[in-house]
């Protein structure tokens, strides 16, 4: 037999336990990694396309049906104006993650333009950013949305640019100090002796090695960002009733659960839970990774 010749006798099928091995960019993640995942995908698909698998209109009332249980095409019953609790829940689902999404977008671009910059840069700039990022550091998240909230009318824009603009300094200062371990290296050394501009270099090479870190910070701080914005939306200072969200179905479900029927904050309360322990674990999963890569 040659050198090149297989011998069909030692190959043979893979095991199953070998061939499946993840989702792609979720390897290392575990089972749990990506049962989130599914969780958190099934969200997505439910928030893009909510209002169309809406079984009936959710803002439809009819105070005939207010607090009547499950029934025969309602499975899970109405709400106190008579409205059904599965079509509000798949309809709310769009600003219940369109707000949280939004939130960490704006906090990850904002922050890792300032982390990458103060590395970069260092001096005097590091210094008056990092003092900046101290004095917000003073205003936790849901109080400063709350001034926002307070001083502008309410809406899930203001609580989401107040929300964006408090995360940012956590983004910030956890991203600069792997930004400074990167700037660091040698291979950055390598590419300004090369005489490519800084700007190309913290794009195409430092900020895309710090990638799996952005990525695990991001799911990380969804999960904040969800119960913030519920909860401001249950103080009635994001979105406001009657439009569809979980966190006003936990608020307006409040007289429901003193009559002995908690079906509206409880449903809403449990898509809340089931969405942010899913983001919470796979952020785990995430950072152990990313921290194992970055080491």
């Amino acid at each position: 037999m040659s050198a090149i010749e297989l011998d069909p006798t030692v190959v043979g099928p893979v095991p199953a336990t070998r061939r499946w091995r993840g989702v792609p960019g979720l390897r290392g993640t575990g089972v749990a990694g990506h049962l989130s995942a599914l969780v958190l995908a099934i969200a997505g698909v439910v928030a893009v396309f909510g209002q169309w698998l809406a079984p009936h209109d959710p803002d439809l009332t009819n105070l005939s049906y207010a607090f009547v249980g499950p029934i025969e095409g309602h499975p899970l019953g109405f709400d106190s104006q008579g409205r059904d609790l599965l079509s509000r829940i798949l309809a709310g689902a769009r600003s219940s993650l369109l707000g949280p999404t939004a939130v960490v977008t704006l906090a990850m671009i904002v922050g890792t333009f300032l982390a990458v910059a103060t590395a970069w840069k260092g001096g005097r700039f590091d210094r008056w950013v990092s003092a900046g990022l101290d004095v917000l550091f003073a205003f936790p998240a849901i109080v400063l949305a709350i001034i926002v909230s307070v001083i502008v009318e309410p809406s899930l824009m203001s609580a989401t640019i107040a929300l964006s603009i408090a995360y940012t300094p956590y983004i910030a200062r956890v991203l600069r100090s792997a930004a400074l371990r990167e700037r660091a290296r040698d291979y950055i050394a390598a590419l300004e002796v090369q005489g490519l501009r800084a700007w190309i270099i913290c794009v195409r090479h430092l900020g895309r090695n710090l990638l799996p870190l952005i990525v695990a910070q991001g799911a990380v701080l969804f999960g904040y960002a969800m119960v913030d914005l519920a909860a401001i939306s249950f103080l009635g200072l994001g979105v406001r009733p009657p439009q569809a969200d979980w966190g006003v179905m936990v608020s307006t479900g409040q007289s429901g659960v003193l009559q002995g029927y908690p079906l509206e904050s409880l449903s809403a309360g449990v898509c809340i839970i089931a969405v942010v322990i899913a983001v919470n674990i796979l952020g785990e999963r995430l950072t152990e990774r990313a921290n194992s890569v970055t080491r």
